[in-house]
C-alpha cells in the first residue's frame, strides 16, 4: 500500500496541541477533518473509564477495521485533503496497524511535564499509558519500519513559538501549499468536535489562533515528576528527528 498523501495522520498523546491543529488544518478550506475516530473503539475494547466513556461510545463506530476502511476510504465533503487527529493510546495492540501504510503520519510531541500539567486538570492520577509516550514510540518505529526512513515530527513548543514558520515547514515537508488561513479559527465549539468536547476542549474553544509560547517547565507534584520522568526518554528519542 502506498502512502496517500492527501491523508494526514497526526498522532499525539492528550494535551500535545492536538485540537488546535486539528482546528488549523479545518481552517484551510480544502481539509476534511477526522477527530479521533478510535476513540469509541478504544473505550468499548479496553473497558477503561474516561469522561463521558458512554457518550463517546454511542457516538463512534466500535469496530475498529471499519473505522480504518473509512480513513483510507472516499475524502469527506468531497475535499481534497483529509486530516485526521488521532491519540497514540487509542491503537491498542488488538487493532490492526495495516491502515497507517495507506496515511501520511506525522507525529506531534510535547514535553511530558507540560502534558501532565495539564492533563491533571481534566483527568485524576494520570498513568504512563494515559499520556501516550510509549505508544507514540511504538507507532513511530511502526511508521519508519514500513517507510525505511523516519516518518515526520513536529513539537508542539515550535508550533506555539512560530505558528507561521512552523507550519509552513509542516506544510513544505507534507508536499502541500502553507495558507495563512491555517493560523487563526473562529472561538467556539466546531461541528467536527468529538461529542467529548465539553468536557476536554474548553481552552481551545476560547481560542481564535495558537497561544503565545510557552514559559518554563510546570512545576510537578512528586509522584508526576516521576511520571514525566519515565515519560521523557520517548519524548526525546522523537524530538531529535522533529522538523
Amino acid at each position: 500500500m502506498i502512502p496517500d498523501p492527501a491523508r494526514i495522520a497526526m498522532w499525539s498523546g492528550p494535551r500535545n496541541l492536538s485540537t488546535a491543529m486539528m482546528y488549523a488544518f479545518a481552517a484551510r478550506g480544502d481539509c476534511a477533518v477526522a477527530d479521533e475516530p478510535f476513540y469509541g473503539a478504544y473505550l468499548k475494547a479496553t473497558g477503561i473509564d474516561h469522561p463521558m466513556k458512554q457518550a463517546v461510545i454511542a457516538a463512534q463506530d466500535n469496530d475498529p477495521d471499519v473505522v480504518a476502511a473509512r480513513l483510507l476510504g472516499p475524502i469527506p465533503q468531497g475535499q481534497s485533503l483529509f486530516y485526521q487527529k488521532h491519540m497514540t493510546l487509542h491503537m491498542i495492540p488488538e487493532f490492526g496497524r495495516s491502515f497507517m501504510r495507506g496515511l501520511t503520519n506525522v507525529f506531534l510531541i510535547r514535553h511530558p511535564a507540560r502534558v501532565i500539567a495539564s492533563y491533571a486538570k481534566k483527568r485524576e492520577s494520570p498513568t504512563l499509558d494515559d499520556i501516550g509516550f510509549t505508544q507514540q514510540a511504538d507507532l513511530f518505529d511502526e511508521a519508519a519500519g514500513f517507510l525505511g526512513r523516519a516518518p515526520l515530527v513536529i513539537d508542539s513548543a515550535d508550533i506555539r513559538a512560530n505558528p507561521q514558520g512552523a507550519l509552513t515547514g509542516l506544510c513544505a515537508a507534507l508536499g502541500i501549499a502553507f495558507t495563512d488561513t491555517m493560523l487563526r479559527w473562529p472561538a467556539g465549539p466546531k461541528p467536527y468536535d468529538g461529542v467529548w468536547a465539553p468536557h476536554w476542549y474548553n481552552a481551545v474553544h476560547r481560542s481564535t489562533g495558537f497561544e503565545d509560547p510557552e514559559g518554563p517547565l510546570p512545576e510537578l507534584s512528586p509522584e508526576f515528576a516521576r511520571l514525566a520522568e519515565k515519560a521523557l526518554p520517548y519524548y526525546q528519542r522523537l524530538a531529535g528527528y522533529r522538523l
